[in-house]
């Protein structure tokens, strides 16, 4: 099963993972799926066998660019095609299990190249997902559709941050303010 293409509809926020800039984060949202594509996956399973890690849901990482991290499989076609290093691997910086990463920070200086994952547990994080152009490379790329790009999820994105403002979305004024 691809990603989800609701998904913030039918999930919710169950993390928060920060870039250290102290400016930019992107929410994972869960719950995860379990038994889905990187579960089925021989590969995967044998790099978390070989580390000693089991295998769980893990949620979507990102809500503009958003990578299921239950499907994905460690392909890193998605590294590739990025034009503007959104994504990179996210145990070449941070060496623990997935699920960690539900609430870290990170600084983006992990690997941007295809074929330099730490194994096939190591995931795409869209680490830069405010770098997006939009131009959806990475999710016509992605073996098992486990990418999600789309601007107008950024109503979710503004919704869980608290700043979402509903006049400007509707492109109307803001109401006059009483005197």
């Amino acid at each position: 099963m691809p990603i989800d293409p609701d998904f913030p509809k039918n999930h919710q926020v169950i993390g928060k993972h920060m870039h250290s800039d102290g400016e930019h984060y992107h929410f994972v949202w869960g719950p995860g799926r379990a038994g889905v594509e990187a579960a089925e996956n021989e590969e995967v399973k044998a790099a978390y066998s070989q580390r000693g890690e089991e295998i769980v849901p893990l949620g979507v990482h990102g809500t503009m660019v958003a990578i299921d991290w239950d499907s994905c499989v460690a392909d890193g076609a998605c590294i590739e095609a990025c034009p503007v290093q959104v994504f990179q691997w996210y145990r070449t910086e941070n060496d623990v299990p997935a699920v960690d990463l539900t609430n870290a920070t990170s600084a983006g200086t992990g690997s941007t190249v295809k074929d330099e994952r730490k194994d096939y547990t190591d995931k795409a994080d869209p680490i830069r997902e405010h770098d997006c152009i939009w131009c959806m490379a990475c999710v016509s790329v992605c073996p098992p559709q486990a990418v999600k790009v789309d601007q107008s999820s950024l109503e979710f994105h503004e919704k869980e941050s608290g700043t979402f403002n509903e006049a400007l979305s509707k492109g109307s004024a803001p109401p006059p303010h009483a005197h």
